[in-house]
């Protein structure tokens, strides 16, 4: 994996597996105060057609950029990041679920000093990120 002060275009600067479980989607509830029951709940998620609990879209968002700040060392030099949400994450009751992060330099301006990573989130071997990325300075 490369450093922040020598990433080429091109290069997977880190990857990561997250395991998600039920406790840590109720960790998560009582951080950010989103207690919507298909966040824990098989009951409720059943009645509105989903196909299980699901893990809250900004965890999952949360979990994708949280390899690139170990990576980089320091929160602040992420300068903006984004995602479309294309598949939930299903949480089961017993495994939980895992979440795989790749993230690759797909633009490097050396002089600027900054770099755009591109992630690629999957679960269970689908996309639940598209567009994924984050932008970094890297100063």
């Amino acid at each position: 994996m490369s450093s922040p002060e020598r990433i080429l275009l091109g290069d997977t600067v880190v990857k990561a597996r997250y395991h998600l479980t039920r406790e840590s989607l109720v960790r998560y509830a009582g951080a950010s105060g989103d207690f919507n029951p298909i966040h824990y709940r098989d009951d409720v998620a059943a009645t509105v057609g989903l196909p299980g609990v699901l893990a809250q879209g900004m965890l999952t968002l949360g979990l994708a950029t949280q390899c690139v700040v170990e990576w980089l060392g320091d929160p602040a030099r992420i300068t903006g990041y984004r995602a479309r949400f294309t598949k939930p994450v299903i949480v089961h009751a017993e495994d939980g679920a895992v979440v795989d992060v790749v993230a690759k330099a797909a633009r490097v301006d050396a002089d600027a000093g900054s770099a755009r990573i591109d992630l690629t989130v999957t679960c269970d071997g689908h996309t639940v990120l598209g567009k994924s990325q984050v932008w970094i300075s890297l100063r």
